[in-house]
């Protein structure tokens, strides 16, 4: 009795340290069990979301500040509709610009936050309006080796020299 007393202490301590590793991963990746606390929701409309899902990192400077929370394609202007967490402690000049970036060739894909320099800033609820969607590497590639002419642009860039935005 003694043998199976031990056996089973055992195995409910083995239990205990995996629902623990398996809440702390679930936290650490954003998509835990227990809700985000402390953070605030923005608003974004992207031409392309590719590489971006539900719990993709928001970052600021590299550093992570917020997750995605939701993306829907709006039927009406056709393009993916981005919900942002970004935490409480974090205040965004209301021309912030957002997009997508790429942690490298083989790397994901991340969101980026690219603060502006208004006064004014962002309040829960409000919309970035500066935004640049993912860029497709195929079709980067396919335009280095088809010789794509002059122009060097990504197709996605705005008229304005500089410009970065993928707003409508």
């Amino acid at each position: 009795m003694a043998e199976n007393t031990g056996e089973v202490l055992l195995g409910g301590a083995v239990l205990a340290v995996a629902a623990g590793f398996l809440l702390y991963l679930g936290q650490a990746t954003g998509g835990g069990i227990l809700p985000r606390s402390g953070s605030y929701e923005l608003t974004a409309s992207f031409r392309s979301v590719q590489g971006v899902s539900v719990g993709s990192d928001v970052r600021l400077a590299g550093v992570k500040v917020g997750t995605i929370t939701a993306l829907d394609l709006n039927p009406q202007t056709f393009r993916a509709d981005a919900r942002v967490a970004v935490d409480e402690d974090i205040v965004l000049p209301d021309d912030s610009a957002i997009l997508i970036s790429s942690e490298g060739l083989l790397g994901g894909n991340y969101v980026e936050i690219v603060p502006g320099g208004s006064p004014l800033n962002m309040a829960p609820g409000d919309e970035f309006l500066d935004t640049q969607g993912a860029v497709s590497l195929m079709t980067l590639l396919m335009r280095f080796v088809g010789g794509g002419g002059g122009d060097t642009a990504p197709p996605d860039a705005g008229t304005d020299a500089g410009a970065a935005t993928d707003a409508p």
